[in-house]
């Protein structure tokens, strides 16, 4: 099966035949190297009774690595020449692949939709640029995906799973832990990619569980996740001061919530914040 994947010669060859010049606009990096496409779906865990959803195909590297083990893959591209070509390159080098394939030519923040068979996991190398928005996109509009392993520039990654408490936690490490257990499985060096990025990669994989137990919508505890962050310093009474309607109003809500006012953003959990949010609501 090694020559079902793409190599570098042959990527250069689509490349060419597209004129394509890939832009740092788009994130785009092409992964070259076979052995790790297959490490790729091999930490993602998927099985032949998934339905993988991959956004930002490209040329096909992953695609095919995914069709390889998949029932089917759903990919959902925003170039449209690379949405046109890729059933050709699975046709020419998975053939009996073919039907698994659906293309949705989009961006992929605008899709909610997929016809067929719904996704059961997300496993893509995610442009660098738009890499969060998208995959918390994804979580919240298909609740069907149970698992996931997305590559993402590593400072990114050490984001997404970055406890409470730690240097780097924040917006993404909290609204991540909203929807999915998460960790970081695994490194991806520059070489492996065409064009050669100037930062390593991550590999985040992620299992879905439940959303703590709230009266509050997601959509209120990510508001209250957004403000708390906004000023990354200040105590919690003050950066609150703008939801709750003054600094001593915003005291008296954490409290009632069972968190130190002077506390900052950066400690809590998503529960946490899942209190915080339930007071918003108690006290319009």
């Amino acid at each position: 099966m090694a020559d079902s994947l793409l190599d570098p010669r042959t990527i250069r060859e689509l490349a060419a035949e597209l004129d394509l010049r890939p832009t740092k606009q788009r994130g785009q990096n092409f992964v070259h190297d076979a052995n790790t496409v297959r490490r790729i779906v091999a930490a993602s865990g998927i099985t032949p009774d998934d339905v993988v959803l991959e956004i930002g195909p490209g040329l096909g590297s992953l695609t095919l690595g995914l069709l390889e083990v998949a029932a089917h893959v759903h990919v959902i591209e925003i170039e449209s020449s690379l949405a046109r070509r890729l059933p050709r390159t699975v046709a020419d080098r998975l053939p009996a692949a073919s039907e698994k394939l659906t293309v949705t030519e989009a961006d992929a923040m605008d899709v909610t939709e997929l016809p067929g068979p719904q996704p059961t996991a997300v496993v893509a190398n995610l442009p660098y640029n738009v890499s969060v928005p998208v995959l918390l996109h994804v979580l919240a509009r298909w609740d069907s995906i149970r698992t996931g392993l997305v590559m993402v520039q590593l400072e990114v990654a050490d984001r997404l799973v970055a406890p409470p408490g730690s240097k780097v936690y924040g917006v993404p490490s909290a609204k991540l832990a909203w929807y999915a257990d998460s960790a970081r499985v695994g490194t991806v060096p520059p070489k492996v990619f065409w064009p050669i990025p100037n930062v390593d990669s991550g590999l985040v994989r992620m299992t879905r569980r439940e959303p703590p137990p709230t009266t509050a919508t997601r959509q209120e505890v990510f508001a209250v996740v957004d403000a708390a962050f906004a000023q990354r310093r200040k105590m919690l009474r003050g950066a609150l001061a703008g939801i709750f309607g003054s600094s001593a109003d915003a005291a008296g809500a954490l409290e009632a919530a069972g968190v130190d006012p002077q506390a900052r953003g950066e400690v809590l959990g998503i529960a946490e914040f899942a209190r915080i949010a339930e007071q918003v609501a108690l006290r319009r």
